[in-house]
């Protein structure tokens, strides 16, 4: 109840006399003119000084009633028979899944929920892309996936063979469990079943359809991004955590649909509670539109003779676990315990039979109203629109699961179940047939079938579907990054600059310049980049109504509805989210992008991992540009910003391809074989690359140094002809600290030292792994070898690698090293002090590289141990400190 309906009432008649002119109002000019008079009160009252409670809410009633729904056109007789068979098929694949194998699960429920909110897109609304329309777009719920085979079954795009295989993919014949564009590229266009990155993932992507128009890229002005999730999915961070954007950046070409059956995984959502209130009133406050669609037609009547009220308040009065219960038991239970709470409610269904209080439906069970509601929500502008539709779970299932607990995870039913569901959706099937699971299939010349394709052939084609259309780029020769292959001379600069200035020298470019998205987390001026404000813009979908503060500089922060920048505010989330939109621009929209996002490595894969794996499995293609990178380079921001682990979890994904470059001109080289493989070659894969914020001079290119760098690994300084030699690989910044250590061994210890820009050991890992097993299945062809094993093979001495990151980064070539393999790295945890003094900690500095090749010859009995102790105790080195890994 409201503040002010608890206040007492001082004057009856004049309360009722406001009642009765509202009325008056209502019956006579409509409840809109009513809404109008009451918004003016209100704010003409607290113009006045009056401090009135604010809610969000409004009653516990459908945003749309009756007189105002918009009829739904089409045959629905035809429509209801089309869905029943969809729901069959779609509960038949997963129950026929799970008596081959109960490994293989499934989920029914879901789908079961939340058909008539998938049927009605499908039929009316969803376009495909045609050359009339760009298509829209549609984040699907993935536990509903079952049903959108189903409806590809009956398409005719999925086979008999293919539903029987649901979940069964090893061998090529089978679905996926979920909507994964990796492993069926020409069907689903965006993985969501990580609950949370549909709906973050759905915002950023109509903001970049904003951009590319804005920017004239594509013309995107007609569609809609459809965003499809569970009430107990937005418990989530990341479903509700950007819908801020999406009102501030008016995105009126998003639209939420929120199936809302009350239950998440293992029970109730809010139980206690009114899930459907609580998100209205958080997407009301940040500024969404809202349309509740919590009744079906069958509670119109009742609806319409409640006169003071009661119905509504009873509504309001029971919470979520009240709901699931009136579905899960029966009418007669509906009776007693909903309308039997007062008199007054009992008497008006008092000549309703129970059958008849049982078949009281729920607006997203409505055809009807979920049409309205999506109608509407096309046709709103300036805000994005969220339909929270009120649902059963699994809906139709009977005593198998309908509104049960156990609905979730019910992947199995028995023949009494799957003929009592044939029954009720009238599914043409014997018996036998149903309880067999067996799938139903019209005609092809069947009415049915001719309605399904009518539709879709009216909406300008078949969905899900992804595309590859977009032409590709035109790359520049890598002599265009001139500027760093030729080093930097005397001049000192970080790898981050290094990446500035080969952004800049791409963004220029008249040919993949306006092409080209730049986007950082709020770090710009951290990483260097304020230069490219003024050039380039930051991409605002108003522009600049302000005077920035900086505006007499030469680089002032520049907004700019042209913008090219994307520029996120403090959310790597979001960032990446942008990131994903831009990476698959060229499936989505048909135009390649070339997206760079920069950020703190620490806050990389860690933070945003979920949503770098959801962007492998898209296909993505694009630069992730990791700052800062290294545990020992950021010096003193301390433990939870120094990364010494990105590269080993960028590793874990398939199809990133990921390097540590120390100099300007390494970081030339592969992200000029990144633009070939990615927009000329257009092949799926995506690039991880660090970038350091440490100062030093940068060499130039070594002649036929472009291939080794690509790969991995290649021959940076060879060494003298001295007796004693070893092998010294590095990356990163700590390449320098190797380098260094080089000089000191010939210089102080009479060793001669080889070293090796070992710019990926993940991409010469994965080359081995690959050769060796071509050698495994090829026993009678001659064996290759694996390009490390080629660059070593002749390498005198042992092998010492040091990297700024964990040693497991390093460890991975040690298999293929033709010698003793010592193996330093950054283990533990990080700290704030300088550069030197953590190098000195983690044992990587060049005295530690210098001590371990040292010890590696003695123990190859090249070398007297009491070296090694001479440069030990030379150095200063504590070897009885606690190892860093437990310090």
């Amino acid at each position: 109840m409201s503040q002010q309906s608890e206040l007492p009432d001082i004057d009856a008649v004049e309360t009722k006399e406001w009642i009765e002119s509202l009325e008056a109002v209502i019956e006579n000019e409509g409840v809109e003119r009513a809404h109008f008079l009451l918004e003016q009160l209100i704010d003409k009252a607290r113009r006045s000084g009056s401090n009135l409670p604010y809610s969000a809410n409004t009653a516990y009633v459908n945003t749309i009633p009756p007189h105002l729904e918009a009829p739904i056109p089409g045959d629905q007789a035809m429509e209801d028979r089309i869905r029943s068979f969809i729901r069959w098929n779609a509960m038949a694949m997963v129950v026929k899944a799970n008596r081959k194998s109960a490994e293989l699960g499934g989920h029914i429920a879901t789908f079961a929920s939340a058909a008539t909110l998938y049927d009605v897109g499908f039929n009316h609304f969803w376009r495909a892309p045609s050359h009339e329309h760009g298509g829209d777009l549609i984040y699907s719920q993935g536990h509903a996936s079952p049903g959108t085979y189903a409806r590809a079954y009956l398409e005719g795009r999925v086979t008999e063979e293919q539903l029987d295989n649901f979940r069964q993919e090893v061998d090529g014949k089978g679905l996926s469990s979920y909507p994964h564009p990796w492993l069926m590229p020409d069907f689903w266009q965006f993985p969501t079943v990580s609950m949370g990155l549909g709906p973050i993932m759905s915002i950023y992507q109509a903001r970049f359809m904003k951009y590319l128009q804005d920017r004239g890229l594509a013309d995107t002005k007609n569609r809609k991004v459809w965003a499809f999730l569970g009430d107990g999915e937005t418990d989530e961070p990341e479903s509700l955590g950007a819908i801020s954007l999406a009102p501030r950046e008016k995105l009126d070409n998003l639209i939420w649909v929120v199936n809302c059956n009350l239950q998440r995984l293992d029970g109730p959502v809010r139980g206690n509670g009114k899930i459907i209130q609580e998100l209205e009133a958080l997407f009301r406050g940040a500024g969404w539109n809202v349309i509740k669609v919590l009744w079906g037609s069958y509670w119109d009547p009742l609806l319409a003779k409640d006169k003071n009220g009661l119905l509504q308040q009873r509504m309001m009065e029971a919470v979520d676990g009240d709901f699931q219960n009136y579905k899960a038991k029966d009418g007669a239970y509906v009776r007693e315990h909903f309308f039997g709470k007062y008199p007054e409610l009992k008497e008006m269904v008092s000549k309703m039979s129970d059958a008849d209080i049982w078949r009281l439906n729920r607006g997203g069970h409505d055809p009807h109203k979920v049409y309205a509601a999506y109608k509407a929500a096309v046709e709103h502008s300036g805000q994005p629109t969220v339909i929270l539709a009120h649902t059963v779970k699994g809906y139709g299932m009977g005593a198998a699961g309908e509104g049960q607990m156990r609905t979730h995870s019910q992947k199995k039913l028995d023949a009494d179940d799957m003929v009592y569901v044939r029954d009720r959706f009238n599914i043409p099937l014997s018996d036998e047939d149903a309880a067999a699971g067996k799938y139903y299939k019209p005609a092809e010349d069947s009415a049915e079938m001719k309605y399904l394709h009518e539709r879709r052939k009216a909406l300008g084609g078949y969905l899900p579907a992804r595309h590859h259309s977009a032409a590709p780029l035109e790359i520049p020769d890598v002599s265009v990054f001139d500027v760093l292959l030729k080093g930097s001379g005397d001049k000192e600069m970080s790898t981050t600059m290094a990446y500035v200035r080969l952004l800049t020298v791409l963004c220029r470019d008249k040919k993949i310049g306006k092409y080209v998205v730049p986007i950082v987390p709020d770090e710009a001026r951290t990483f260097g980049m304020e230069g490219m404000f003024r050039q380039l813009g930051i991409y605002s979908s108003v522009g600049q109504t302000y005077t920035p503060q900086d505006k007499d500089e030469i680089m002032f922060y520049k907004e700019d509805k042209t913008g090219q920048i994307l520029e996120e505010g403090i959310t790597e989330a979001g960032s990446m989210s942008s990131w994903i939109a831009a990476a698959t621009s060229y499936s989505a929209h048909g135009v390649n992008t070339v997206p760079f996002y920069i950020y703190y490595s620490m806050f990389g894969f860690q933070r945003i991992g979920d949503l770098a794996w959801a962007a492998g499995d898209m296909q993505a293609r694009g630069f992730l540009i990791g700052a800062t990178a290294g545990r020992t380079t950021l010096a003193g921001e301390g433990l939870q910003h120094q990364d010494g682990h990105s590269l080993v979890l960028a590793n874990t994904i398939p199809n990133c391809v990921s390097y540590d470059p120390t100099f300007g001109y390494e970081l030339a080289v592969i992200v000029h074989e990144g633009l070939r493989r990615m927009y000329a070659e257009q092949q799926n894969v995506f690039y991880y690359i660090t970038t350091m914020n440490e100062n030093y001079t940068h060499p130039a290119l070594p002649e036929g140094a472009e291939a080794g760098i690509v790969k991995g690994m290649y021959r940076f300084r060879k060494g003298g002809e001295k007796k004693l030699k070893v092998q010294l690989l590095g990356s990163g910044t700590i390449f320098r600290e190797v380098i260094a250590a080089a000089d000191m061994l010939a210089e102080e210890w009479g060793v001669d030292a080889d070293i090796w820009s070992a710019t990926s050991f993940n991409e010469l890992a994965r080359e081995a792994h690959a050769s060796e097993r071509w050698n495994r299945l090829h026993p009678e062809q001659d064996a290759k070898t694996p390009y490390v094993a080629q660059c070593l093979a002749d390498a005198k001495g042992p092998f010492i690698a040091a990297t700024d990151y964990i040693r497991a980064y390093p460890d991975q070539i040690r298999k293929w090293v033709p010698g003793r393999y010592e193996v330093l790295g950054t283990d533990g945890f990080g700290r704030s002090d300088t550069r030197a003094q953590l190098r000195k900690h983690f044992e990587v500095n060049s005295a530690h590289v210098v001590v371990a090749a040292l010890k590696a010859l003695a123990d190859d009995a090249q070398l007297e141990p009491k070296k090694v102790q001479e440069a030990i105790d030379k150095y200063g080195i504590d070897a009885d400190k606690t190892y860093p890994l437990y310090a």
